[in-house]
């Protein structure tokens, strides 16, 4: 059975970066080593491995980075976390467009 994972990276910016591989020994040696000049990663080295997450189908693991990848970095610190509460949180809407904030005249 083949294995993914979908993993996040703390860099020295303090900013998060989101990926996935079949190799996450490979994968995090390759951020280390900086071989992709034009990689995210590549001038906020040294980086931490904040979290990962094992996948046994590829398509569960690419969809989950995606929704991942779109979070804020407040976000992505609570999944580290895993503080279920504060993901919950700061997945409701606040615009004021939303309706929950539509006050209807008299």
């Amino acid at each position: 059975m083949k294995i993914y994972y979908l993993y996040i990276l703390k860099c020295s910016d303090g900013t998060y970066y989101t990926g996935m591989t079949n190799n996450l020994e490979r994968r995090l040696w390759e951020h280390e080593s900086g071989i992709h000049e034009d990689s995210y990663t590549f001038s906020r080295r040294p980086f931490e491995l904040q979290f990962f997450e094992e996948f046994t189908d590829v398509n569960q693991c690419i969809e989950f980075e995606k929704k991942i990848k779109k979070w804020s970095g407040k976000k992505k610190q609570a999944l580290i976390e895993k503080n279920w509460d504060r993901i919950h949180e700061l997945a409701k809407c606040r615009n004021e467009t939303n309706s929950r904030n539509y006050k209807r005249e008299k």
